[in-house]
C-alpha cells in the first residue's frame, strides 16, 4: 500500500528542490516514489500542476510507433504515424496515473496564493534515513496517510529547519580584552 504526503512550501522553487532531493534518494534506494507532483496556486486562484509523468506525451510517442508499424503493413506509414500518435495522445490524456488530479487541485486550493504544495505518493521508504535527509528543508505538512507517530516525526524533521538555520548562521566572535602588559 502506498502512502501520500502533502507538504506546502512558500515557493515553487523550494518545492522543486525538495522533489529533486527525494528523487535522488530514490536513486540510492532509500525511498520508492510512485508519483511526485507540485501544485502551484497562481495569484488569480488557478491551480497549475507540474507533473513528473506526462501520459499524453508517452501515449503519443507509443501510438506513433505502433501506427507507423501498422502503416508499413498497409503501405501508408505516414498516415499510420499520424493516426497512431493522435489515438495514443487521446488515450494518454484519458489515463490518470498516480495521484488524482482533482484531489490535488482541491487540496492546493487551500494553500496561500503563490505557494506550492508537493504531493508525494510513496510505495516504501526507509523512514529514519528519509527524515534525516529532509531535516532543514522547511515546509508545512498539510496531509499524510501516515500513522500519528510517523506524521509527528515528519513534522519535527521539517520544523528542524529553523533550528538548523540558526545553528548554521555564524555568530559574532567573542572578543575578550587582553590586559595591558607592564613595561
Amino acid at each position: 500500500m502506498a502512502d501520500l504526503v502533502v507538504i506546502e512550501f512558500p515557493t515553487e522553487a523550494k518545492a522543486e528542490e525538495v522533489r529533486q532531493k527525494l528523487l535522488s534518494m530514490q536513486q540510492d534506494y532509500i525511498i520508492d516514489i510512485k508519483d511526485a507532483v507540485i501544485a502551484i496556486k497562481q495569484p488569480d486562484g488557478h491551480i497549475k500542476l507540474n507533473q513528473l509523468y506526462h501520459p499524453t506525451a508517452v501515449g503519443a510517442a507509443s501510438g506513433a510507433v505502433w501506427g507507423t508499424l501498422v502503416g508499413l503493413i498497409f503501405l501508408v506509414p505516414l498516415v499510420g504515424t499520424v493516426v497512431g500518435a493522435a489515438s495514443g495522445a487521446i488515450a494518454g490524456a484519458l489515463t490518470d496515473v498516480g495521484i488524482n488530479d482533482d484531489f490535488m487541485k482541491q487540496v492546493a486550493a487551500t494553500i496561500d496564493s503563490g505557494s506550492a504544495a508537493l504531493f508525494v505518493l510513496i510505495k516504501k521508504m526507509t523512514t529514519d534515513k528519509v527524515l534525516d535527509d529532509l531535516k532543514g528543508v522547511g515546509g508545512k505538512v498539510i496531509r499524510t496517510s501516515f500513522d500519528h507517530t510517523k506524521e509527528d516525526e515528519l513534522r519535527k524533521a521539517l520544523a528542524a529547519a529553523g533550528a538548523a538555520q540558526t545553528e548554521a548562521q555564524p555568530s559574532a566572535p567573542i572578543v575578550t580584552p587582553t590586559p595591558p602588559q607592564a613595561a
